[in-house]
Parts: structure tokens; sequence; C-alpha cells
């Protein structure tokens, strides 16, 4: 922002088009650029609009040749893409960072104004939330809008929206000067850390003010959902109310979700093979096997330079046989309140894993009560039908039930997510380390969530670090790369 301007006054409009007559050093596309985040910011923290803001930004966009529909605030960003195809490209990493050549050119400046009025349409259409009762309708919007936003990001659509929730969420800070020098578009690639929760408590809050219940109720409604972590916890959380179309609309929308997720992590899952080459099994000799190079190499004593020809005496076969010792996979899960995230991750990731060849998976669920959840462990819709989300914590009773499923340890892997705020802390500890010291891998995970993002106690992790099993906490690839790790 330059000295002469202090806020949104009456001599923006002005400023908006032309050099500043206070200030005639001051560049027009400044000026302009400065007009579209004050009114960002009005209105972010203000919904009432501000006449000459409204005005100043209006010729703004006008005069650089983009719709006046980015300014209306009750249209969402696929409805000006649809009218206006071609900025759908511009939108598409819109604040992903960029490398600064140095260059202060003119048509630098006047882009650097197309992409702020482009960035505001969608800051404003994430951050400034509709309040009240919220419908199917305006959650639909938000979540395409917050798809958008990760687009901008350079993320995928709901890539970021897997996170507790945490913080305020008035948005990211933008200042109408950019992130620095003569102020650029904002780059908020390195905010994602924290943009990801952020979405995901506006979203949680959407959904808590909707009459979900009568959304669901009507079959057009409910069409309209889309699903998300957010949304798929309210439904666990109220399943045992919903009765008839309801309840059909929200099963529907729990296995779609669960079928997207599932998608994603299978993909993951199957970049490794189970099992190490056995050498110790002859190679089947069939032509599929045949190891051409080997056989060539060793076979060159045998060349004949009169005949040019080469004489095999024996073929060469690749091993393809894998060392399939049976592993067992005990997966125990916190469904108290805090852990839903990783409730739903985990059940998926469980029943991929159940699907590998020689992985005998066992999933045990807990609060103040353990359920046994391995029957159904190959269908993780069914499962979280039987999961009740809530509740207290007593990992004591999961042990109960986990430790008889330990058989020949050195086969066998207990993957223990919880936040580990526990009732009972030093008895589950002593249980913990004890599987760790009988040779079983023993992982303790305080979250397995989209985002990363979850709490730990400070009295088991320090001791699991003591015990040299650190808790595992962050994206749910990493609980995957150790899984397969020792699976392979």
């Amino acid at each position: 922002m330059t000295e002469q301007t202090t806020g949104p006054t009456a001599d923006t409009g002005q400023s908006a088009g032309r050099t500043n007559p206070r200030n005639p050093e001051a560049n027009p596309h400044d000026n302009r650029r400065q007009v579209l985040y004050w009114r960002l910011l009005a209105r972010l923290f203000d919904p009432e609009e501000q006449a000459t803001l409204e005005s100043a930004s209006l010729a703004v966009v006008e005069d650089i040749g983009l719709p006046s529909a980015l300014l209306d605030p009750q249209a969402s960003v696929d409805s000006v893409v649809q009218r206006h195809p071609d900025l759908a490209a511009e939108f598409d990493g819109l604040m992903a960072p960029e490398p600064d050549d140095g260059s202060d050119d003119a048509r630098d400046r006047a882009a650097e104004v197309r992409r702020a009025a482009l960035v505001s349409k969608v800051l404003l259409n994430v951050f400034a939330s509709p309040s009240g009762t919220v419908t199917a309708g305006q959650l639909a919007r938000w979540q395409s809008d917050a798809g958008w936003l990760e687009r901008a990001i350079g993320c995928r659509p709901g890539e970021l929206r897997g996170g507790r929730t945490g913080g305020s969420a008035a948005g990211p800070g933008v200042s109408p000067t950019g992130t620095g020098g003569r102020g650029r578009t904002p780059d908020l690639s390195r905010l994602i850390p924290s943009i990801g929760p952020e979405l995901g408590a506006i979203e949680a809050d959407l959904v808590k003010r909707m009459h979900l219940r009568e959304v669901l109720a009507d079959p057009k409604l409910a069409a309209q959902l889309t699903p998300s972590m957010s949304l798929i916890e309210q439904l666990l959380r109220d399943k045992n109310n919903l009765s008839g179309v309801a309840l059909a609309n929200a099963k529907a929308l729990i296995r779609r979700f669960v079928d997207e997720v599932a998608e994603v992590l299978r993909t993951q899952v199957e970049k490794a093979t189970v099992g190490a080459l056995d050498r110790s099994v002859p190679p089947k000799r069939v032509f599929r096997n045949l190891d051409l190079d080997r056989t060539i190499w060793k076979n060159l004593t045998n060349w004949s330079p009169e005949e040019e020809r080469l004489y095999v005496d024996r073929l060469y076969y690749r091993h393809t046989a894998r060392r399939r010792t049976p592993q067992r996979l005990i997966v125990v899960v916190d469904q108290s309140g805090s852990m839903v995230d990783s409730m739903v991750n985990c059940t998926i990731l469980a029943s991929i894993f159940a699907g590998l060849p020689k992985v005998d998976v066992h999933l045990i669920a807990y609060d103040t009560q353990a359920l046994d959840l391995t029957p159904w462990v190959h269908d993780p819709f069914e499962t979280l039908l039987r999961t009740n989300l809530g509740g207290g914590t007593d990992g004591t009773v999961a042990m109960a039930l986990a430790q008889p499923k330990i058989a020949e340890p050195r086969n066998t892997v207990v993957v223990w997510i919880s936040d580990f705020y526990e009732w009972r802390t030093e008895p589950l500890f002593e249980s913990m380390a004890a599987i760790h010291r009988s040779g079983a891998k023993f992982i303790p995970v305080g979250s397995v969530t989209s985002s990363g993002r979850g709490s730990v106690n400070p009295w088991f992790r320090e001791r699991f670090k003591d015990l040299g099993t650190p808790v595992l906490s962050g994206h749910i690839r990493k609980l995957v790369h150790e899984l397969k790790t020792f699976l392979a």
C-alpha cells in the first residue's frame, strides 16, 4: 500500500484507473490491485457493502476485460467459468509460487491486477461462508468453490479438507500489497498446513448448520450433497436416528465416500509387491519367465564365428516365486470423538490390506468398550456402520482383545491409532511395551488424516520415543509406507 493510502477512502476510486494526483509516481496498476484487495478485506470482515470500494472495483474489473460476475458474491466460481470457459485455465495454479525474474514492466503489473481480481473471487467465496441455516445447495456450492481454491494453490480438489478443526475460520492473512516487494499475488502454498484444517473447520460448521435429516429425507436435496469427511462424520454420528429414505440416502453417501477414498489408497498400496523373491524355489520353466539376456551372456562361449550362430547349452529363467510367510496385521483404532477422521481412513486401509495375499488383517475399534470388527474388515462400509463414534477412551479394553491375536510375534505388526489421551495410562503403556519386546512390530500412530494434523498426549509421545517406536503422526501415506516396508 502506498504511503498516501491509509484505508478504503473516497479517493480510492479515482486511484483505481489512473495515477494518484497526490503521488504522481504511484503506478496505476498498483492502485488498482490495492482497490481489489481492500474490497476483499472489507467483505471478509464486514458483510455490508462499501459503496466506494464496490464501484471502484467494478471500474477496475471492467477496464481489464474481466466479467463483472467476479464481484457478485452469489455467483460461484463454477458459474463464472461456465459463462467464461477461458478463465478456467487462469484459476488453475493461480496462487502457486512463481519465480520472480526481477522484471517490473507494465505487462507484469497489469497481469498482477488481473490475478488479484481472480484471487479475490476465490478467497471471498470460500472464507466469507453463508450465515444462518445452510441448504444442501449452499454446501455444494461452497465445496465446489473450496475445490477451486485448492486447485489455485496447486492441489487436487478435496486434498486439503481432511484435517481436524482448529483456529479461526476468518481465512489466511492477505495484505493489500501482496506478499512483498511491489505486491505480487499472495502465494498461499506456504500456508497449506494451516489452510487444510481451516477449510475442514468451515466445512464442518456448514454441515452442522444444515437441517441434515430433512435434506436426507428429500432425494433431490440429498443428490446435491458432495461427500466429505465432515459430512461423513455427521452421518455416522446420526445414523441411529435415521430411517427409511433418509437412512438409504445416508448410506449411499457413506459408500460413495468410502469408494472414492479406497480408490486413492488402493493405488498407493499396490505400488509395492508383498513378499521378497524366494530363490530356494526353482524358477518355473515357461517361456514368459525366460531370461533372454542372461541366457545369451552365459552361452557366449558357444558362439561360432564361421557359422555366425550361437549354440545354447542351457536356458536361464527368472525367479518369480515369492516368500510368502503369513503376516498378521492388527489394527486398533480409537473411535472416540476426536479420532473420526482416523477411524474412517484406517477402516478403509485395513480392508485394502486384507485383500492382499497372505496378509491376515484384524480390526479392533474402541472407546470405553472394545469391538472386534474383523468379520467385516473386507467391507469398510459395513464396518463403519457398526461403529459408535464418540465417548471416552480406555485402551486397556482393546488391548485385552489384541494381545491374544499375537500368535507369532516376528510375523505380526500392531498398528495402534489414537491421540493417546487415556484413562489408565501406565498399564496401557506397559502392555504396549511388552508387545514391542516380544518381537512384534508395534506402530503407534497419532493421526492418519488427509492433512496430517493431530494432537498426541505428550506423556505417551515421550515414552514411545524412549522405547524406540516413535509416534507416527502425519498424512496417511506415511502409514501406508510403514506397512508396505514391514510386509514386503
